[in-house]
């Protein structure tokens, strides 16, 4: 308590002052907090009170970080489990020739279900479940952003995974394989219900994934604590940065085929159907376009995890950390450009498959860079004998085995050869296990002391390791083998006497070696968890530099430090002893709620105290009546779907009924003596960003429906028979563009006008008639020139479009109802309005959006009419 000032903060004086203040903060005034003496009494325990998790029953209402966190954690580990089992089945199965232990059927249903939850239900969540859990440690956050938006992309997850791996129980589950190619997925060849449940399910999956991936941006960009600049950011907040736009950029791709494929299933519009101008090709360039990418947003998060144990087990700074910064950078971007490789065998083009063979190739350079930054970082370091540098060495060595057998198969030849073969099944579970499962691991080993105080067993932790390392080559080096030998994926039993008997006992052994590691694994952590008790005097064991050491509850941080280094604990030893006293940012709570400090997205000076939302049951109803509208719509029950629907809006209109509560702004003390507002409007506010990223997920979406439109187009000209009507252009054009105005002119009406609130009120609800009028306009003159959809792929791509478009005028018309409900209520008080902001933004975009629907099939030239 008699320490001068923190040189944390002294640093971050000095750095800030030599370049100009991003917001006009004055960087000097961090001077000011205190250098000794005690913090007023019940400070501390009124924080904790604030933060402080509901108990009993009532805990199903939290919304903190860490408590949501662990429970995604637990649940996608509960999935991997399942996943196991079912592979284990498989292999079981396969381990003789000719063997019944399964019906073909049944095991269709297995490997089905085994691809989809491990990629839908395990890999991605789990790596954004750690992400929820320990990014806002990382950056000395109190929470993310939006903690009930973490809640509900929670429950839906869970939810919908557990309904969906259910379905397997009652001969429901899909057996078309994970990717659910057309036409084995249509309606001619899978009927019933099946195929509905994974098209449904997942893309309910994924739109919770996106929730989340919009948190962790917005979480990124606007929460870091002061002096946290984009160069002192960890590189594990780089990779989540990069994860999340990942997500949002490939994502939409899977929700507007899936989309696509149920409107194929359900109304016989012949989008992926060759006999009537569809193509089944459509549905693998979009399907790839979010499938390849998705392989390295589930790798650069575990890679960035890998990037930050070899720093504390080496003790010592990343080799090269700026290089491992461009290089995941570089990965993510390429790995846009990489998707038809998945599709040498269909007839591509030769200077197509070229061209991705060659991005194949490049997309393993910075893969290579970061491989090499760990083994010098190791080899420079004084490396620590433990679990998590066991599994950290044997997944850099399983990662580069299927990394090399990754550029095998980019090449065009080899793939020729080697495509739909158990050398690919070897391959991509080589990636998967290096690049995910054994980081994740090691983070299980590493950060456990975080999350509870204690250790998992080092003992049994080496017993897992070794299990699980002998176990995966011993499981999938002999799958190169069959796979050159010929053994096809995808079926269930072979014929004797081809000599792949052997790999295949070999492999299904493997199998049960690595169970029997994940088995041991579950046990450790049951007894780990299990325990009452904090135990926090096993913190930190491993010598850590990251901020996420200084998190002692709920909370997060006692006391927002200021940052000056990449590694703060190992530079300034007494920094946990200032931010446990209070000597920095925000340590109590100003307000007498939940709080936590919003930087500028590059510099990280404080720009406002945002107020946060506590428990809340709307989250969780609204996830569960969410699933319950997917799920009874998947089983054919109208009227009850419709009922879940309205009762989802309900729920989520009350959930946000609560924004701008304290919109009446106020200067709060954050910390020294430093005043901060509570409130801000307009890009300041880190809703705003979230409404932007929205747009951009709902752009991307309508841009899959475009390049639907324009494949179907260019691939069968001789099935777009209909000239296209321009009978609805001009009108359209000018209800489109009187919504946008009216929209961009709410807030200049609000602020100008006495009686502003209502007068946007009225633009709002103008802008949303002029929307709906234009999409009507626009369906009418379609269906007045005879073009209906199940008549050809041209009306199946037409009518998608307009689907699509409808369902974001459905959300604005909500909105707009909600806008001026409030505005009835006297919740629109002035024009610093977020709610206002975020609207705003989403009526111009469906104007927008609109607009390009209207005008695309009108200005492509037509064959004949």
């Amino acid at each position: 308590m008699t320490r001068a000032a923190a040189p944390g903060v002294e640093g971050a004086i000095r750095d800030a002052a030599a370049e100009p203040s991003e917001t006009g903060f004055d960087a000097r005034r961090y001077a000011r907090f205190p250098t000794q003496g005690g913090r007023p009494a019940g400070e501390f325990e009124a924080l904790q009170k604030v933060w402080e998790t509901p108990t009993g029953w009532r805990a199903l209402s939290a919304v903190n970080n860490n408590f949501i966190g662990f429970l995604f954690i637990a649940t996608a580990f509960g999935f991997f489990i399942a996943a196991g089992v079912l592979s284990l089945v498989m292999r079981v199965q396969l381990a003789a020739p000719l063997a019944a232990v399964v019906p073909q059927e049944t095991y269709n249903q297995l490997f089905t279900m085994h691809g989809s939850v491990m990629m839908f239900l395990f890999a991605v969540p789990a790596v954004e479940a750690v992400a929820v859990l320990l990014l806002p440690q990382m950056l000395a956050a109190r929470d993310l952003p939006f903690p009930r938006l973490s809640a509900y992309s929670y429950w839906a997850y869970a939810i919908g995974g557990v309904v969906f791996f259910g379905s397997i129980f009652f001969s429901l589950a899909p057996s078309s394989g994970w990717f659910m190619y057309p036409p084995l997925s249509s309606g001619v060849y899978a009927k019933g219900i099946n195929a509905d449940f994974w098209l449904l399910g997942i893309g309910f999956i994924e739109i919770s994934a996106i929730a989340g991936a919009i948190e962790l941006i917005v979480g990124v960009l606007r929460t870091r604590a002061p002096g946290m600049t984009l160069a002192k950011m960890p590189v594990y907040a780089w990779a989540i940065l990069i994860f999340g736009v990942m997500i949002i950029l490939a994502f939409p791709a899977m929700i507007m085929v899936t989309f696509l494929l149920e409107l194929e299933r359900a109304f016989n519009w012949p989008l992926f159907d060759a006999t009537r101008g569809g193509d089944p090709l459509l549905y693998q360039h979009l399907f790839w376009f979010f499938g390849h990418p998705d392989v390295y947003i589930i790798f650069i998060p575990a890679s960035a995890m890998v990037s930050t144990m070899v720093v504390t087990v080496a003790q010592k700074k990343l080799v090269g950390h700026e290089l491992v910064v461009l290089a995941m950078i570089a990965t993510g971007f390429i790995s846009f450009g990489v998707w038809a490789h998945h599709m040498f065998t269909v007839g591509l083009p030769g200077l197509s498959a070229g061209y991705f063979s060659a991005a194949s190739m490049a997309v393993a350079i910075p893969a290579g860079a970061q491989v090499f930054a760990w083994i010098c970082t190791l080899a420079s370091g004084n490396v620590q004998r433990n679990v998590p540098s066991l599994f950290l060495v044997g997944g850099i060595l399983i990662f580069v085995m299927g990394g090399l057998t990754g550029v095998m198969v980019g090449m065009v030849a080899f793939d020729g050869q080697a495509h739909d073969t158990y050398f690919v099944v070897a391959h991509f579970h080589y990636v998967l296990i290096g690049g995910m499962l054994f980081p994740l691991f090691a983070g299980f080993y590493y950060w456990t002391p975080m999350i509870n105080g204690r250790q998992l067993s080092e003992r049994l932790g080496r017993w897992v390791f070794w299990l699980s390392f002998i176990g995966v080559h011993v499981c999938f080096l002999p799958m190169h083998l069959s796979g050159l030998m010929g053994m096809p994926r995808r079926v269930n039993t072979y014929l004797p006497d081809r000599a792949w008997d052997l790999p295949n006992i070999v492999s299904t052994v493997g199998a049960f070696t690595m169970a029997a590691g994940a088995l041991l694994f579950l046990i450790d952590a049951i007894r780990c968890y299990a325990r009452s008790g904090s135990g926090g005097e096993a913190r930190n064991v491993f010598g850590g530099g990251t901020l996420e050491w200084l998190s002692a509850g709920n909370y997060g941080v006692r006391s927002i430090p200021v940052v000056n280094d990449l590694e703060p604990l190992w530079t300034d030893p007494g920094l946990a002893d200032d931010v446990e006293a209070g000597r920095y940012f925000l340590p109590n709570t100003a307000t007498g709620e939940r709080e936590t400090l919003i930087t500028s997205p590059s510099r990280a000076e404080p720009q406002y105290v945002q107020i946060m939302p506590g428990p809340s049951w709307w989250p969780l109803l609204s996830a569960l009546f969410t699933a319950g509208f997917f799920l009874l719509l998947t089983v054919k029950a109208m009227a009850l779907s419709a009922v879940c629907g309205v009762l989802t809006v309900f729920c989520l209109m009350r959930w946000v009924w609560g924004n701008d509560r304290h919109i009446a702004q106020q200067q709060v003390d954050a910390g020294g003596g430093i005043l901060l507002p509570t409130y801000v409007a307009g890009p300041t506010s880190h809703g705003w960003w979230a409404a932007v990223l929205l747009d951009i997920v709902l752009g991307m979406i309508f841009l899959m429906a475009m390049f639907a439109y324009l494949y179907l187009y260019g691939a069968h000209p001789d099935w777009w028979r209909l000239e296209a009507p321009r009978g609805a252009l001009l009108p359209g054009l000018l209800l489109l563009g009187a919504a946008a105005g009216l929209a961009y002119a709410a807030r200049p009406l609000m602020a100008k006008l006495r009686r502003g609130s209502g007068a946007s009120a009225v633009a709002m609800a103008l802008s949303m008639a002029c929307l709906a009028a234009a999409l009507g306009v626009d369906l009418r003159d379609w269906w007045d020139a005879g073009l209906r959809g199940d008549a050809s792929g041209q009306g199946a791509a037409i009518y998608a479009m307009l689907a699509w478009h409808g369902s974001v005028v459905a959300a604005v018309v909500l909105s707009a109802v909600y806008y001026v409900l409030r505005w009835m209520r006297g919740l629109a008080p002035g024009p610093a309005n977020k709610t206002l902001e975020a609207l705003r933004l989403l009526f111009i975009y469906a104007a927008l959006e609109g607009a390009a629907g209207l005008l695309l099939p009108r200005l492509l030239p037509w064959g004949g009419a």
